[in-house]
């Protein structure tokens, strides 16, 4: 897939706002593979919404969302399997990890069903974002931190053409901050990948393509 394209999507919830003022809502927008795209919002703009709507976990919006130029109107269930473990991978801002299932099971739970990276790799990343020691322990008695760099490591465990980035930072330090931004980037550009992030302030240190007002 080489590109995602919003073409005057509005989510219904602002269908009788007159006064939505945004760069992508309404818009003719076009987010192209191997570019990097920040989307920055406040608070109640549609930032997980949008995510939502690239995976197909919503629908409620007026106008089209389209891959390539196929609409996802389209697409059946067998399709949105396919695009969420070969083309589009997706952190979410709240995790949605297993608590009762340690780190590493979290990761692997995905990487059975993708079979993209080894054993080793998976440990040498939980090494690189500090929290090899945590790799057998409980995800629901590791902090919110943790977690988020649990959640960075399952979402780079597949094949993607793009990757969303859910507010990616909000409980971490600047050294925690770059070091996950660096394995979210190194893995991006060795599949050649799309990366769009979103913010409502603190976001990644990254040389953004593009920087979009949702």
């Amino acid at each position: 897939m080489e590109t995602i394209r919003f073409r005057s999507v509005l989510p219904l919830v602002f269908e009788h706002q007159p006064d939505v003022e945004s760069e992508v809502w309404n818009q003719d927008v076009t987010f192209e593979k191997g570019r990097l795209y920040l989307l920055e919002a406040d608070s109640g703009k549609g930032k997980s919404t949008f995510c939502s709507y690239v995976v197909g976990f919503r629908h409620d919006y007026k106008g089209s969302v389209l891959f390539d130029d196929r609409d996802v109107v389209s697409f059946s269930t067998s399709d949105w399997v396919r695009m969420r473990l070969s083309h589009v991978s997706h952190l979410f801002q709240e995790l949605r990890l297993f608590p009762e299932l340690t780190a590493m099971e979290n990761v692997e739970i995905k990487n059975k069903l993708t079979g993209f990276k080894s054993r080793k790799e998976i440990e040498e990343w939980f090494e690189r974002v500090g929290i090899a020691d945590k790799m057998e322990s409980r995800v629901g008695l590791m902090s919110f931190g943790q977690q988020q760099r649990v959640a960075m490591i399952r979402a780079l465990v597949q094949p993607f053409d793009f990757i969303l980035v859910d507010e990616p930072i909000s409980h971490l330090d600047d050294a925690n901050s770059s070091v996950m931004a660096d394995l979210l980037m190194e893995e991006s550009r060795r599949q050649g990948a799309g990366v769009i992030t979103t913010s409502i302030g603190k976001h990644m240190d990254l040389k953004y393509d593009h920087v979009l007002k949702l």
